[in-house]
């Protein structure tokens, strides 16, 4: 059974869903997804905890109180605090954080290392980590400007070809078994897009982390990205080269970018084992 509920943070209210019993697992979603994005994940993960996700400000159905900017990592990652204080406060949780939504799970453990147990960060594209990081600013940048002279599907069609990869949109709707929760989303997932390309994807993949507050708490983090992302270098890159900087193992999922979509049993199942080993 999914409770949903909305909880006031600053600027915001934010819609949240919460399923199972037992220690938080917080799931952090990326791009222009929502809770649902990790429907069919969570209810595998629900028989032996709290699995809860959320609507990231502003999308979907949580809702800022102010004027739409650009958005900020700190932020948001305030927000996943307030969420994990609000439903464990007493325990620190698990966190998943996937592509954006990782970005945002690295800013919540450099800022708030106590409220967490262990952090899978899996893909954030932090493409200032990278050796040459131009090349792949310039595709985001670009990406922006062609949503901003064509629209959200030519934007995306450029996306996905420069990286190979199928849009989260599409990968949601192709999936071969699609939860009700997954059905439901992907018209919030389209009109979400505008507010991606233009207020979140660059300000997000062109932030530069605090690698000495993560340095700090890296015995916590588990960095990860796909297995079929390895060509993928503003994807698999920032990940490897996380872990390398902060001397920690990178761990493979199932999957690409898209692992936790296109995988939910394979990518739940991992994450679980990856999560009690460590």
């Amino acid at each position: 059974m999914t409770q949903t509920n909305t909880i006031e943070a600053p600027g915001a209210t934010l819609h949240y869903e919460v399923r199972g019993s037992g220690p938080l697992l917080l799931l952090i979603p990326g791009g222009a997804g929502d809770a649902g994005l990790y429907a069919a994940m969570a209810r595998t993960l629900a028989t032996t905890r709290t699995v809860a996700s959320f609507d990231p400000r502003p999308l979907s159905r949580s809702r800022l109180h102010g004027p739409l900017g650009d958005q900020q990592v700190d932020e948001w990652a305030d927000d996943a605090r307030l969420l994990i204080d609000h439903l464990s406060p007493e325990q620190p949780a698990s966190v998943l954080g996937c592509s954006s939504g990782a970005i945002t799970a690295l800013g919540l453990l450099a800022r708030h290392p106590e409220r967490i147990d262990r952090l899978v960060a899996h893909e954030p594209p932090l493409l200032n980590l990278l050796e040459d990081p131009a090349p792949h600013l310039a595709l985001f940048a670009d990406v922006r400007e062609v949503f901003r002279a064509r629209g959200a599907g030519p934007a995306m069609a450029r996306f996905s070809e420069a990286l190979g990869e199928r849009p989260a949109e599409e990968a949601a709707e192709q999936a071969t078994e699609l939860p009700p929760e997954i059905v439901e989303m992907a018209p919030r997932m389209h009109a979400n897009l505008p507010v991606f390309l233009e207020h979140i994807l660059c300000p997000f993949s062109s932030s530069t982390p605090d690698l000495a507050a993560l340095r700090a708490a890296a015995d916590k983090l588990i960095p990860a990205a796909g297995r079929q992302s390895r060509h993928q270098l503003p994807l698999y890159g920032p990940a490897a080269r996380l872990a390398e900087l902060l001397d920690r193992p990178l761990t493979e999922f199932p999957g690409g970018h898209l692992g936790a979509v296109e995988h939910p049993k394979e990518f739940a199942e991992q994450l679980s084992a990856v999560l009690t080993a460590h």
